[in-house]
């Protein structure tokens, strides 16, 4: 089991406030890895690091070294770094246009021309979104008039697109109903195969049946990572415990 991303003495301030205090984890390759806690913890702040999302924000100080594959990615190129680390978000948002040209944009924006191979593209990522038999003679219809569900299958597919690496998921369920949140949670199972997977949620029961590794934060700390088996089932920490079996958060 290989490493593809480490967190190494992870700091980070919006102005004068400390959101994340010396974090460390690993995110190992072809697995999904989920981070959990309460409201408020850190979770998406240190997701967003991962693609340096958070350089977008005005007053944000980050110390500390996060790598891809062993290359610190604050020296690298950023658009490089979110080809190779895509995101979902927690609403879908999908562009006004086409299902077609929402998933073309990506590879257009990096200078793909060629249509056989855009609707190769297009047609590969839409399937491995596990969309396909839903939008595949729809194509040319706007992204907007698909349901939920589909529109956040349809922003995974967006992802896929570039080619990524790693995809980080910020609560991708959140707005869906039970149906769309299964259909998503089967799709990541299919996807680790191909990809590294993390996932920001504050649904423990999701946590604890898509992830391979979980890490648990609270108030900026990350207090435990551990397998996800051991997290649930055996966990070192009180706080862990008191946090998993529902005494706070």
């Amino acid at each position: 089991m290989e490493e593809k991303m480490e967190v190494e003495d992870l700091d980070l301030w919006y102005d004068d406030f400390q959101a994340l205090k010396d974090v460390e984890m690993e995110i190992y390759e072809h697995r999904i890895t989920a981070i959990i806690g309460p409201s408020g913890c850190g979770k998406s702040t240190l997701i967003r690091c991962l693609n340096r999302m958070n350089d977008l924000i005005d007053g944000v100080t980050v110390e500390g070294e996060i790598e891809l594959d062993d290359r610190d990615i604050y020296k690298m190129d950023v658009m490089e770094l979110r080809t190779r680390v895509g995101m979902v978000f927690q609403k879908p948002n999908p562009f006004p246009m086409s299902i077609f040209d929402n998933i073309a944009y990506g590879p257009r924006l990096h200078g793909m021309k060629n249509k056989k191979k855009l609707q190769e593209i297009v047609e590969i990522s839409i399937k491995r979104a596990a969309l396909w038999d839903e939008v595949e003679d729809d194509l040319d219809k706007s992204a907007l008039d698909l349901s939920g569900g589909q529109q956040q299958r349809l922003c995974i597919a967006r992802a896929l697109a570039i080619k990524p690496e790693v995809i980080l998921f910020d609560e991708p369920c959140s707005a869906l109903d039970p149906i769309s949140t299964a259909k998503i949670e089967d799709l990541m199972a299919d996807l680790k195969k191909r990809y590294t997977l993390v996932i920001v949620t504050h649904n423990m029961q999701q946590a604890a049946r898509v992830s391979d590794f979980t890490a648990f934060m609270y108030l900026g700390e990350l207090i435990e990572f551990n397998t996800t088996k051991k997290i649930f089932t055996n966990p070192k920490e009180d706080k862990t415990e008191n946090y998993i079996s529902g005494r706070f958060g």
